[in-house]
């Protein structure tokens, strides 16, 4: 789950002032450094004596810990609120947290109209589950005093008077109030209402569960104007061509008229088609079959419209968005250095020597140090990463005994460095012919032999395929294939026990590779003994279609399909297919927050869509034009079910035949539920896409340094880029702090 900020990115804190501090109270004098912390936002605040070391030690463990995970240190200090902010921020709790809301979510699919049936095409469907009313209710109710807890859990933990300022967090408490006010509603009219007010507002749950998907909204947000403009010109074009193509397709004089001009709704629905090319050449047909200059009025609008236009909206797009994977960067390197800073500044204010002094520095200005041994214990306190690197770094001062703010600060920047995985050592055989097996079997060859092994495996099953394409599957003799899996199964089982020889079990483990590739070696072994369990050995003249738990047939088609995915081994041991294939993770990694994002415009248009549209399409007994929704058989495709209306807005966003969507469903319900569709294109093809777009290229263009430093938590940007705060910021941003305030 993504680290989201109680403060829904705002690095703020409370407002606070300060002024000039002398030497003497700067310096170090016993009793020179107070901390107080804020109850419930009122002014009130309780003095902690210099002895409190445990608390300090917690306060810089948490602020560390913040500083990992690039979270807002805008928190309580004292001791209970830092036990609750761990707990909270544990990994458990935030698991729990999000399949919580995922439930919320997924109860869609389960609610009337319920999604659970074979087929979703009303001529072929068998009446659906549905659930007995109160199931889905109480699973919700649970659901929603799990998320109040979690917000006032948040809403305790950055104070009342910070959540008057959080939005989010307002936002956060009023869905909740009116999902608890609709699920009343919901009960007492025993689960028969049409409408669930609440179903509309589930996607909040994710959104405001995210940070990046806060950022994201807030970039759309700022490119809104300009996308606004293009679409308003975009709109011009589309109704000064109307207005040409009404004026040259007149009544009686050829066949466009009837087909797409007849009236300005018809007009502009097919110019708008043909916007997405959806439609071409369909539309320009009838009329370029009288006279081929008609065909200049179709290519002048899609050339300025589709080619022109559009591209220029992405390229608008893409201008507003650069930058803004590196502006999210710097807004979570803000606030590691603030983590870092403030628990430097916890530890060395105490008047406790065994935490911090102050030394002399050769400017005669006072310089805070550190205990190193200190700094070793933090370091031990949690397990801040997989990697070592940072510990390392912090036994260098353990003989100097202090250390300053920088070389604090350099402990930590190891964070950002690749870390070195490193591997079991080898057992160790004292025969020398196991020995020289081990050597053999660890060699790099059994990689290759392996992988040329996969590929003829692959080549002998798409041969089969070829040879019996035109076979049904009761004709189909699976003799032959059945003895080849075997055998290179048998192959794979070897491949397994020797390299679990050659390594050990924790070596043989510790490799990715290998453990994709032996689960799938298992998974094939257990179906090829469930295979001779219920059909016995292979023999000619299998019968196929034979069942025990599946068929035959099925149970090999499952064999080769586990066969052809074990053949994506390979990408690791081909360098450039390994470059793309890391480069889609870090594009998957880094655009989450839009495929989210889009998660949330699919929900709503979908439950729009069913409130609108659910049960409209009925199969017609007569006969039906051609290339309409009802002659295609798009039947699948409707809203009766959450589920089927997720497939019917996905189908739309691909823009590929929609029109016969938009012509049916104006057709069965009215004219206006245009305008949803058109609503949908707009945001899903047009600018989503658009977005997406403009996202990868952002992404790619910084992938060309891929072998500079990296940030880790953003792989593609580079550190060269990353500005670092000065200590004024850091300085006047710990001043702001709405319940830490320290005398310098």
């Amino acid at each position: 789950m993504e680290t989201d900020s109680l403060l829904s990115g705002s690095l703020d804190g409370a407002s606070g002032e300060y002024g000039s501090r002398t030497g003497s109270e700067r310096g170090g004098a016993p009793g020179g450094r107070r901390m107080s912390d804020s109850v419930y936002g009122d002014s009130s605040s309780v003095d902690r004596e210099p002895g409190d070391e445990e608390l300090y030690i917690q306060q810089a463990v948490v602020f560390i810990e913040d500083a990992i995970k690039y979270r807002s240190i805008n928190h309580r200090v004292d001791a209970g609120s830092l036990r609750l902010y761990r707990w909270y921020y544990s990994g458990i709790i935030q698991w729990g947290l999000g399949l919580t809301i995922a439930a919320v979510l997924l109860l869609a699919f389960a609610e009337r109209p319920s999604s659970f049936s074979i087929s979703s095409d009303p001529r072929h469907r068998s009446p659906a589950w549905q659930p007995p009313c109160g199931l889905t209710e109480s699973i919700e109710m649970i659901c929603l005093i799990i998320l109040s807890v979690d917000v006032a859990v948040k809403s305790y933990l950055i104070g009342w008077e910070e959540f008057g300022k959080s939005k989010w967090l307002i936002g956060y408490t009023v869905v909740i109030l009116i999902s608890v006010m609709d699920w009343v509603l919901s009960v007492s009219m025993v689960c028969d209402e049409k409408l669930r007010v609440r179903r509309l507002l589930r996607p909040f749950f994710l959104l405001q569960n995210s940070s990046l998907m806060k950022k994201t909204l807030k970039c759309i947000k700022r490119t809104l104007p300009e996308i606004a403009s293009v679409i308003l010109l975009l709109a011009l074009h589309l109704c000064l061509f109307t207005m040409i193509g009404m004026l040259l397709f007149a009544k009686n004089e050829n066949g466009e008229w009837e087909l797409h001009f007849r009236n300005l709704p018809s007009s502009l629905t097919s110019l708008l088609v043909l916007l997405t090319t959806a439609n071409n050449p369909d539309v320009m047909i009838p009329a370029y079959s009288l006279n081929r200059c008609y065909a200049i009025f179709f290519v002048a609008f899609s050339v300025i419209g589709t080619y022109c236009l559009m591209n220029l909206l992405t390229a608008i797009i893409y201008n507003q968005f650069r930058g803004y994977l590196l502006m999210s960067v710097q807004t979570s390197f803000l606030r590691r250095r603030l983590g870092i800073r403030a628990a430097f500044q916890v530890l060395t204010s105490s008047s406790s020597s065994s935490l911090g002094r102050y030394i002399p520095s050769p400017s005669s200005a006072h310089v805070q140090t550190l205990s190193a041994c200190l700094q070793l214990d933090l370091l031990k306190a949690f397990n801040m990463s997989p990697c070592i690197l940072p510990l390392q770094v912090a036994q260098q001062y353990e003989d100097v005994g202090f250390m300053d703010r920088e070389q604090f600060t350099k402990i930590f920047d190891e964070l950002d460095k690749d870390c070195i995985k490193e591997h079991p050592p080898l057992p160790q055989y004292s025969s020398p012919t196991l020995q020289k097996l081990q050597l053999i079997f660890s060699h790099y060859y059994l990689i290759l032999f392996g992988n040329a092994v996969a590929l003829a495996n692959v080549v002998c099953i798409c041969t089969v395929l070829v040879l019996n394409s035109e076979k049904s599957t009761a004709e189909r003799d699976n003799f032959v294939l059945e003895i080849i899996n075997l055998c290179f199964i048998l192959y794979y089982l070897f491949e397994m026990c020797v390299k679990i020889f050659a390594f050990g079990w924790q070596g043989y483990l510790s490799y990715r590779n290998n453990i994709f590739d032996g689960f799938l070696t298992v998974l094939l072994l257990a179906l090829q003994i469930t295979i001779f369990i219920t059909y016995r050995l292979p023999y000619s003249q299998w019968e196929p279609s034979a069942h025990g738990v599946l068929s035959l047939w099925e149970m090999i088609r499952l064999v080769n399909l586990l066969i052809v995915f074990r053949f994506l081994r390979i990408i690791p041991d081909i360098k450039l297919m390994a470059l793309v294939a890391s480069t889609l993770l870090d594009l998957v990694k880094n655009l989450r927050a839009f495929a989210g994002i889009l998660v949330v415009v699919y929900y709503v248009f979908a439950v729009f869509g069913i409130w609108l549209f659910e049960g409209a399409i009925k199969p017609p007994d007569s006969s039906v034009a051609c290339g309409t929704y009802e002659q295609l058989e798009y039947w699948p495709n409707n809203f009766d079910d959450f589920g089927a209306a997720i497939i019917l807005l996905y189908d739309v966003m691909i823009v590929n035949n929609w029109q016969a969507f938009i012509d049916a469903y104006s057709r069965y319900t009215t004219e206006w539920s245009k305008i949803y569709f058109v609503c949908w294109w707009l945001i899903s093809s047009v600018m989503w896409v658009n977005l997406f777009v403009a996202l990868i290229l952002e992404v790619r263009d910084s992938l060309d340094a891929v072998h500079a430093h990296c940030l880790p938590w953003v792989p593609c940007l580079c550190r060269e880029q990353i500005q670092e705060p000065t200590e004024e910021e850091l300085v006047c941003q710990l001043h702001q702090h709405p319940h830490l305030q320290l005398q310098w």
